[in-house]
């Protein structure tokens, strides 16, 4: 048996009793960092018999001496460094592998950041998109964005503090004012939240400097009817209006600025 098993994210009160359990009882534990979570496994007081390394770096080649382990009759636990495992870490090779050899897969679960910033956003619920971290460079995370940009979905991403403003200036890029809630340090001491339009974010961060710890971003999704609105718009109006005046009018349907609404319709009469 695999069991996928979620470790704390910041306070160590999340951890399970049945997680405790489970990897005291397992024959192996595989480990994204053996020495972060042997540090964690110390703080907790669990004491595991043995750990092996699995991450990015050696997935490829761990995968089948993992399953030759499971296949021998042991039982292997699979921890990330801090939360749900295979969530924006290595696993899902693992998993897959173990079910086409038909090895059992079962599930720990615990404390998770994404759905944990998601409820502390007070943004819609019923549909969310999870698109890990952005791409770093401006022109790829520009071109990501705006593939999502239609999406009425609420939108969650994970960030690094010192890349934060780049990143809202890039969403204010391709999505307008926005809501955006920012959420850090989840379960910490200092756990904040931080919600507003993304020009009010940017403010508020010019003001009083980038926050640190580990960050959340959740987005407010795309206003369908808006966007189906202002599509037919920007070509019907210029049927009979000025680019001007059309640009004033989609202003007023997207709640943006003239200037970007006109850029918009320069950009469709280039079509």
């Amino acid at each position: 048996m695999l069991y996928l098993v979620a470790t704390p994210i910041g306070n160590l009160g999340d951890f399970s009793p049945r997680a405790r359990e489970v990897l005291e009882k397992v024959d192996v534990v595989a480990c994204e960092d053996t020495r972060t979570s042997h540090q964690l496994f110390s703080l907790l007081g669990v004491r595991v018999k043995k750990t092996i390394a699995y991450h990015d770096f050696n997935e490829e080649k761990s995968v089948p001496t993992l399953i030759e382990k499971l296949q021998s009759g042991l039982d292997m636990a699979l921890v990330s460094d801090a939360g749900m495992p295979l969530i924006s870490d290595p696993g899902y090779k693992l998993v897959h592998a173990c079910r086409l050899a038909g090895i059992e897969v079962t599930s720990v679960p615990g404390a998770n950041a994404l759905l944990t910033a998601l409820q502390l956003s007070g943004l819609p619920t019923n549909a969310f998109y999870f698109g890990g971290f952005l791409p770093p460079k401006k022109t790829q995370r520009e071109k990501t964005l705006q593939d999502l940009s239609n999406l009425s979905a609420t939108l969650i991403f994970y960030e690094t503090a010192n890349r934060l403003v780049d990143v809202l200036e890039s969403l204010y890029q391709v999505f307008g004012d926005r809501l955006v809630a920012v959420v850090r340090e989840i379960t910490k001491k200092f756990e904040q939240t931080k919600i507003g339009k993304i020009t009010e974010l940017l403010d508020f961060y010019a003001q009083n400097g980038t926050p640190k710890g580990e960050i959340v971003l959740v987005v407010q999704g795309s206003d369908e009817k808006k966007q189906k609105m202002s599509n037919v718009s920007i070509t019907d109006l210029r049927t009979f209006l000025s680019a001007k005046d059309t640009a004033q009018v989609l202003s007023l349907i997207q709640n943006i600025s003239k200037k970007e609404a006109y850029a918009q319709v320069l950009e469709h009469d280039k079509l």
